[in-house]
């Protein structure tokens, strides 16, 4: 049976693409989740139109995307934070501490977007990758510092 994905299917397809598959599982999986439907002249040029508008939606988010990340692409973050007698840093600086202060500097990034292996624990200056959609990473400076 001939059916059109209405949205990515793992193992399957991407939005969009027709794909051959077994009566059961479309049947019995596919058009009851609303995932695929069946492949007819009319919903072949039905769903033409709306990838057409998908597409077109798709490149723009891309150039936003890559617009935004070229803005932080290099960007330096300096957190000051308490550090005892020995260079010790009273606290670790996390990717929602780094987050926040981006928020600060009028970048909205999610903590979830800020590849950071570890905790930062020391003074100096570390370089952080910053994930966007579409694939996009641009890599920041986060530099720690002593509060005076």
């Amino acid at each position: 049976m001939k059916v059109i994905l209405l949205e990515d299917v793992e193992g399957l397809g991407k939005k969009y693409d027709i794909k051959d598959v077994k009566d059961g599982y479309a049947k019995n999986f596919l058009f009851i989740k609303n995932m695929a439907k069946l492949a007819t002249r009319e919903v072949l040029k039905e769903l033409e139109a709306e990838k057409e508008i998908y597409t077109k939606q798709m490149k723009e988010d891309l150039m936003k995307s890559q617009e935004f990340a070229s803005q932080m692409d290099g960007l330096e973050v300096m957190i000051s934070v308490k550090v005892g007698e020995d260079g010790q840093l009273f606290e670790s600086i996390n990717s929602q501490k780094i987050s926040n202060k981006l928020k600060e500097m009028g970048f909205k990034i999610d903590k979830d977007k800020i590849l950071l292996s570890a905790p930062i624990k020391e003074i100096g200056e570390f370089p952080v990758k910053i994930s966007f959609e579409h694939n996009l990473e641009v890599e920041i400076k986060v530099i720690i510092v002593a509060e005076e």
